[in-house]
Formats: C-alpha cells, structure tokens, sequence
C-alpha cells in the first residue's frame, strides 16, 4: 500500500517568493497611480511651472527693488501691478485697431490664398484647386457647423470665466513663488545635509539665472523685432502691419528653427496679394533684419543665457507639446537651457587625443591608447 505524502513531504514554497509577487504589484499599482495622476494633473503641473519660470523671470527686478529698501512682497506686486497696467495700456492704445485689423486679416486670408492659387495656376501651369473649391460652403455645411458649434457659442461665458479664473491662478502662484522665493531655497535646502547644501543652492542660481535670462532675452528679441518690423509694414504700407508685426516678432522668437519662415511667411503672402512687389520687400526686409539680430542684438541680448543648438530647441518643443500642451511647448526651451547649464557647470570634459580631435599624433608623445601595462 503507497504511503499518503505528508505536509513535510511536499516541496515548500520560496521565501522570496511572496515579498517578489507583493512588490510587483505594488510597483504596477504605483505605475498606474502615476499615469493617473500625470494624466489629470499635467494641465495644473504646466500651470505651475509656468508660473514658477514668470516668477524668475521677474526675480532680478524684485532683488533690486529689495536692495534699495523695498519689502520683497511689496516688489513683487509692483512688479505684477506694473506689467498688467502696461499690458491694459496697450490694449487700450492699440486694441481697436489690433482687433478690427485681424478681424479684416481673418475676412481676407481666403481670397489671398484664393489670388495666389490662380497666380500659381497661371504662372507655372498647375491644376491646384482654388479657395473657392476648397470651402465649398452649402445650407447643409452651414447647418452642421452651427449644430456642431453653437454649445461652444453658448459657453463663451463660462470659457471666459475659466480663462481668467486660470490667468488669477497664474498671478497667485507668480506673486508666492517670486515674494518667497529666498524662504523657498532654505527650506528646500533644509532637506539636505549640510555638504550638499550648497550644491542646492549653486543649482538653483544656475537655473534662475539661465531660464529667467532666456525668456528675458527672447521677449526682448521679440519686441524688437515687432517694432522694427511694424514700422517697415506701416512705411511701404502692408495692410494689416499691426497684427502681422506682432505675429512676426513672436513667431520668430518663440518657435526655434521653423519660426523665422513661418513668421515672414504670412506677412509676404498679404502684402504680394495686394502689390507683389510689396511681397518682395517684405522677404528682403525679413532677410536683412534676420542677420542683423544674428550678429548684432542676439550677441548682446543673450549674452549670459544658454546657447541651445537649433535641432535641439525644436526638438523639445515638440516632447513638451506632446507631453503639456501649448504649455509644455512654451516652456519646454527654458527646462533645456535649464539641463544644459547644469550639465556644463556640473560635469566634467576630457581633453581629446589627436586621433579624435582631427589632429595629427605627435610621435614624441607617449600613446594613450596603448596599456598601461607598456609603462610599468
């Protein structure tokens, strides 16, 4: 007769076994937790960071105002008072004319493109179709936009109301970051121990000073440029100059790589639909103002920001569109100039052997490739 296995007889289970199957559950559950979490909050984590990069922008002017006298907290809404006051005066100034500009811009666009299609058609013999052809704009077209949009024209109001109540967020957060910006770095310093402590506090200067030097830097760029190009506009009369100034300045600044040909692109289009000469002035212009911001104002504007190579500039606008939004591409150039800083002044470079530096080996020089068993 078999003898029944008994409990001792049965094969027993690794002890590592239970604490391996607990911890990968918890680590999928963490997982999932934190997609969650970045999936709901990534509209509000772009919010504050955007706020954090507005409040270093602002920070060299708040310390000046704080050295002469001035309570830090006082500065800082002087600050926030001042460039919403000047923002009000220019909309106040130029608001009217702005809006019925590209309200006209707006109306007009198609029947440019419309003119440019048949300059097109007859100049090189294509068969491109026309705006007309493209809209192709019936009853039924304008019954389903209206069924398909009028929920969003009944919600203006509380689009509106969301608006400000994010652009209220924006300041709140501005105005704390920026009047507690000194008790912010002690107490994150107070995390670490002493000898790192100041490594905390070299990085926070890095990151302040290339940031907030680079988003100084290209609203400067980009009010020069709308002003000179305004004015070029308004001199060979370009309809519209106000609107496509402003596009123009901000385009080209605020979008690597691409944003000089899409910034000179539509105010070339406007102005050869209306005199085509116009349209090569407006090129040549583009051109000329191009390589003096090259060689002249850039040098001197972005003396002490990072310089980003282009392909990677443009490259981290489209992770930080894909990851944030219109947010994320806003201020994902200043998170790379950011990296890049504290790369440089962190980390460490060889010098290069002859080899690789293109030059050509000194044959008194000892090889530094070979052993050092060859020394000994």
């Amino acid at each position: 007769m078999a003898k029944r296995a008994t409990v001792a007889d049965r094969p027993r289970t690794p002890r590592w076994l239970r604490p391996t199957i607990v911890g990968v559950l918890l680590a999928v559950a963490f997982y999932q937790m934190s997609g969650w979490l970045f999936h709901n909050l990534k509209g509000f984590l772009g919010l504050l960071f955007l706020a954090w990069l507005f409040s270093i922008t602002i920070e060299p002017i708040v310390d000046r105002l704080e050295r002469f006298g001035m309570r830090r907290g006082a500065g800082t809404g002087l600050v926030l008072f001042s460039l919403i006051a000047l923002t009000i005066g220019f909309f106040a100034v130029f608001g009217t004319l702005l809006f019925d500009q590209i309200a006209q811009l707006l109306t007009t666009l198609p029947d440019a493109l419309t003119r440019l299609t048949d300059w097109a058609n007859r100049t090189f013999d294509t068969n491109f179709k026309t705006g007309d052809e493209l809209l192709k704009i019936t009853p039924d077209t304008l019954r389903d936009l209206a069924q398909r949009f009028t929920p969003g024209v009944l919600g203006v109001l509380s689009t509106l109301v969301g608006a400000l109540f994010q652009i209220l967020t924006l300041l709140l957060f501005v105005f704390y970051m920026s009047a507690e910006g000194p008790q912010m770095r002690r107490t994150i310093a107070s995390w670490f121990p002493a000898r790192q402590q100041q490594l905390i506090a070299n990085v926070w200067e890095t990151s302040v000073e290339k940031a907030g030097g680079y988003v100084v830097s290209r609203l400067i760029l980009a009010a020069a440029s709308s002003i000179f190009t305004g004015i070029f506009f308004l001199i060979i009369g370009v309809p519209y100059w106000l609107p496509l100034a402003i596009w123009t300045g901000v385009v080209s600044q605020f979008i690597p790589t691409i944003g000089t040909y899409l910034a000179i692109g539509l105010p070339a289009l406007i102005a050869a639909v209306q005199q085509p000469l116009d349209g090569v002035w407006v090129i040549a212009f583009g051109t000329i103002y191009q390589q003096v911001e090259n060689y002249v104002l850039h040098p001197r504007i972005t003396a002490r920001t990072v310089s980003i190579h282009p392909a990677v500039a443009f490259g981290s606008v489209i992770v930080g569109a894909t990851l944030f939004g219109p947010v994320g591409a806003l201020v994902s150039v200043p998170v790379v100039a950011i990296l890049q800083a504290l790369v440089e002044s962190f980390g460490h470079r060889y010098e290069l052997i002859p080899e690789v530096g293109g030059e050509e080996p000194d044959p008194d020089s000892p090889d530094l490739t070979a052993d050092s068993d060859d020394y000994d």
